[in-house]
């Protein structure tokens, strides 16, 4: 299921305002990343691979679960509209196949004049923290949106 959309403007931002996304993550996801980027790295497709790992099973490729951020920056926080500028990823943990994982994203801190959103983003299984970073956007006023709305009145 793809998250509802929500449209948030650069007016709209304040630092502390945070978006929640949850999704657990199915095999038929792992094998669908490792199709579309060709990293068919056996740790993620394998059991019998994986098995003989220290995790023990498979595991989500680490950008996938990444990907997960850009979900709730394109649909939620800020949302349609927002351009990704830089990323930062610090991976603490694995995500193994049925882990349902909890994307934070927060923003950190505002650039009024580049219109620029600096956010802090979790991903945590079960409490623990397993990617961090943090992402750069640039959002779009209302005006740049819909500038015809904004000269009118009805923004």
């Amino acid at each position: 299921m793809l998250p509802e959309l929500r449209v948030l403007y650069f007016e709209d931002l304040e630092v502390g305002l945070s978006e929640t996304l949850s999704k657990v993550i199915a095999s038929s996801d792992v094998v669908g990343f490792a199709e579309i980027t060709g990293d068919r790295n056996p740790i993620h497709l394998s059991e019998h691979f994986a098995a003989r790992t220290p995790f023990g099973t498979r595991i989500a490729h680490g950008l996938y679960t990444a990907g997960l951020i850009s979900a709730v920056l394109g649909t939620r926080l800020p949302g349609p509209g927002a351009v990704y500028i830089s990323q930062t990823l610090n991976f603490r943990a694995p995500v193994r196949i049925g882990d349902t994982v909890e994307v934070t994203v927060e923003v950190a801190e505002l650039v009024p004049e580049r219109r620029r959103a600096r956010l802090k983003c979790t991903c945590s299984v079960a409490g623990e923290i397993v990617l961090d970073g943090e992402a750069l956007v640039k959002v779009p006023t209302k005006a740049e949106a819909d500038p015809l709305a904004v000269r009118t009145g009805k923004a």
